[in-house]
């Protein structure tokens, strides 16, 4: 038997080449191309194109809806009976239904003032209505701050109870419950929830609250988030594009069409008896207003969500605050879904139509489509096509239908068209962060479930820039984020690549969204809180 040599384990091309590393690499490049690289990426193609099209359908369905709804006008008054809650003269004050107002907190120096004395504020009668404040702060000059507060609200004769615990356990769901669990709340009907930021118009209970008691089989009534600081900076104007297409089109379709829609966790009111049965707080996922609202639709109760009551809250405005609440945003609903799959199928009290809208509309497409393919598609498959030009993208999938769906996504904010570009690039930058929420959700890893309360800046922000502005300490940690510097390195070389051997041109797109990966990488977005 002969023996071995070199040049038949490796072939001719690599003897002459063993000293050039680049030559071996794109020897073996060549050689794994066509039988691995190029049959997976057509296989990623066709899946990220499906997920396009899911996409793309659920917004093109939405759109039509809403624009059905503003068309024939089905206002909130037409659908459900509403009629303001009337004086009785024999029963005075008892005729009105007794409300529990509640408001988590957690180290809310900046905002803790606001929020207590909007509540405070509400107009109803005063031997109606409960003011609760749940202070998990662990800082104690800020809870001896926050008992001072309701101590000074209660000498004004506000009925105002500061109720505090000896864990964190669960949360701000935890505090939710542990609240509900108060002697004094058993005589209520109806809670409404507030978070530190939020600061309703004295109005807000004599709007929603009629909803519910003549119309027995709502469970909650959904106001408006209304921004205050959405021109602080180009990321606050970003996220409010976002989140007001959220309420614009979603939820006022979720409302209009299944009378189901996430419960936002704020701003809204909850029919204690419907809170109950759906099973009460549970802090079994990060997302534990979601929780509650698919409980309570599974047991068959309805949602009302109010475009036309706006209540005043703060965006987070720095880029740490801004990724802290999109992993929560983003893990949560996966995990959720997760936890809650087969119990949406074997459930009996609903129609499957509305089971096939909370599975596929609201979990599938919605939390974790939308997320997989903004990041997978068209920031690591749709740049890899340029290196394996084998590989070809349908125009239709890689221009008309992200151009359709980022159109009718900015349509909730019309003074805004003129950042759409900007709000594009900005989206998919933060899709990897959201990507990585979504599978962290999917497959219950390690962060699945960290909570980090969202930081509120209030007026400090402006009170601090009116000083002598102090240089930010720069923080390795907190200003360096590693994959999204790595995934502005990958566009940016794919760029180079188009621009150097490519014919579709491509680069144009990848060179500006590394920029936006690079910016949001290094930490040059938001705003600068400076360091005491």
């Amino acid at each position: 038997m002969d023996r071995l040599t070199a040049t038949t384990i490796i072939p001719d091309a690599f003897q002459g080449a063993r000293d050039d590393i680049s030559m071996q690499f794109l020897i073996i490049w060549d050689q794994i191309k066509a039988p691995l690289i190029v049959p997976l990426l057509r296989l990623a193609v066709a899946i990220c194109l499906i997920m396009s099209l899911m996409l793309f359908i659920e917004r093109v369905y939405i759109g039509i809806v809403i624009i059905t709804v503003k068309l024939f006008g089905r206002k909130p008054e037409r659908c459900y009976k509403w009629e303001p809650l009337k004086d009785d003269v024999e029963l005075g004050n008892s005729a009105y239904p007794m409300v529990l107002v509640q408001i988590p907190m957690y180290n809310e120096r900046e905002v803790y003032q606001l929020s207590i004395g909007a509540a405070c504020g509400l107009s109803w009668p005063s031997d109606r209505i409960i003011i609760q404040v749940l202070d998990d702060s662990t800082d104690p000059v800020i809870k001896d701050l926050v008992e001072l507060e309701c101590q000074r609200w209660a000498s004004k004769g506000i009925n105002i109870k500061y109720e505090i615990r000896d864990n964190r356990n669960g949360y701000k769901a935890g505090a939710l419950k542990e609240g509900m669990k108060r002697n004094y709340v058993k005589n209520c009907d109806y809670v409404a929830i507030f978070d530190a930021d939020f600061q309703p118009e004295p109005d807000f209970l004599w709007r929603t609250i009629p909803f519910l008691v003549h119309n027995p089989e709502l469970a909650l009534v959904q106001a408006r988030w209304k921004f205050v600081n959405s021109d602080e900076c180009l990321m606050t104007r970003m996220q409010e594009m976002s989140l007001d297409y959220h309420f614009t089109v979603e939820q006022e379709v979720g409302s209009s069409t299944y009378a189901f829609f996430g419960f936002n966790g704020t701003a809204g009111v909850w029919r204690i008896g419907a809170l109950n049965e759906a099973g009460g707080w549970k802090d079994r996922t990060t997302v534990e207003d979601m929780d509650l609202a698919v409980r309570a639709s599974l047991k068959g109760w309805k949602f009302l969500y109010l475009g036309t009551l706006k209540v005043k809250n703060e965006l987070p405005s720095t880029l740490k605050a801004y990724r802290y609440q999109q992993h929560r945003w983003s893990c949560g609903p996966a995990n959720l879904f997760r936890k809650m799959f087969m119990e949406i199928i074997t459930n009996k009290k609903v129609t499957l139509w509305k089971k096939v809208h909370v599975i596929y509309s609201f979990f599938l497409v919605r939390k974790i489509v939308a997320h997989i393919v903004t990041f997978i598609f068209y920031c690591v498959v749709l740049p890899a096509t340029v290196l394996v030009p084998e590989v070809e993208v349908p125009k239709w999938g890689a221009v008309y239908i992200p151009s359709i769906v980022t159109i009718l996504n900015a349509v909730g904010t019309p003074r805004s068209l003129h950042l759409l570009v900007f709000w594009i690039l900005f989206e998919n930058a933060m899709s990897l962060h959201r990507t990585k929420a979504t599978f962290i959700g999917l497959l219950e890893a390690g962060r699945v479930n960290e909570w980090i309360v969202t930081e509120k800046l209030g007026d400090a922000f402006k009170a601090k820039a009116a000083k002598a502005p102090k240089k930010p300490r720069f923080k390795f940690g907190e200003r360096l984020h590693l994959l999204e510097l790595g995934t502005g390195a990958y566009l940016f070389f794919c760029g180079c690549y188009d621009l150097a051997f490519g014919k579709n041109h491509y680069f144009l797109y990848l060179y500006v969204q590394a920029i936006a990966f690079f910016i949001m990488g290094f930490g040059y977005i938001g705003t600068f809180v400076p360091y005491s």
